[in-house]
């Protein structure tokens, strides 16, 4: 009787694996765009006479093992008040380099770029960063009290609007985290702005541990960049339940020729400090 019940079940499961159909779905691309990553950041104590803009084109959403570096492009970048042209020259690698760019804070500046008969531009204001103060770790703050979290001290300059983009990037981790900060509610005062990192055993991310090294980046951002990036970094999170869902996030660079056609990217200038902290034993 077990004998005929197994014969049985191979039957059925023989049958259910015989109706199984192979089903190929065509995924429709959207169209190739050009992307702009035009990130003119002058650092504090430096000339910020060296900048580079790198193009390349989208490529389908599956296709994550080529990247399509954009070459013979004119790319120039134009300061408003004084006229002044900085040309990036093609590198042969999808990088347009200038070393002879002139950072003004408060500058108006607006980049041109000259691409397959189309021509694209943006416009944006060199935005400068208060200092850094302070530097320290802590369990106080963060969202676990056992764990190590970073605290970056500032004063926000009095004058309302200021906005900022925080890069942290431990030595040995593959991404950096990301978090932007405006001073609505802050404005004039003091800010302590702590990081923490969550651990997750499935991704193999650990929290932070002493002798951990961590570099620090505060940029100092225009308000159209700040609703940009915000968007970006929300949606870095992916499409949990209580996440946002990803959609297309227009930057500032418009196709005069055919805006229809528009890029992906973005054209900012900012002013950005740098420090590193390496986590001790407490």
């Amino acid at each position: 009787m077990k004998t005929f019940k197994k014969i049985i079940l191979v039957i059925i499961v023989i049958a259910f694996a015989s109706c199984v159909d192979v089903v190929d779905v065509e995924v429709q691309n959207g169209p190739t765009r050009l992307v702009v990553e035009a990130s003119l950041d002058w650092e504090k104590g430096t000339a910020g006479n060296q900048q580079t803009i790198r193009l390349s084109e989208s490529t389908p959403f599956f296709n994550t093992g080529t990247i399509t570096e954009v070459t013979g492009a004119s790319v120039v970048v134009t300061n408003d008040t004084s006229g002044d042209v900085f040309v990036f020259a093609d590198q042969g690698n999808g990088e347009y380099l200038s070393t002879t760019f002139e950072p003004v804070l408060a500058q108006s500046y607006t980049l041109r770029i000259e691409h397959n008969g189309d021509v694209y531009t943006a416009t944006e204001t060199m935005t400068p960063v208060t200092n850094i103060t302070d530097i320290f770790q802590n369990r106080e703050e963060g969202f676990n009290d056992e764990e190590l979290e970073v605290h970056i001290v500032f004063t926000d300059p009095e004058e309302e609007g200021n906005n900022y983009l925080f890069r942290f990037q431990r030595e040995g981790d593959l991404l950096p985290g990301l978090e932007v900060g405006e001073d609505r509610f802050l404005n004039g005062n003091e800010i302590d702005w702590w990081y923490e990192i969550e651990e997750d055993e499935d991704e193999h991310i650990d929290p932070f541990q002493p002798g951990d090294i961590l570099h620090i980046e505060m940029y100092g951002i225009s308000r159209p960049y700040y609703d940009y990036i915000k968007i970006l970094v929300e949606q870095l999170g992916g499409t949990g339940l209580f996440e946002s869902t990803p959609v297309t996030v227009r930057g500032n660079c418009i196709n005069e020729t055919h805006p229809e056609n528009y890029a992906y990217g973005y054209f900012r200038l900012t002013q950005v400090v740098k420090a590193s902290y390496t986590f001790v034993e407490e």
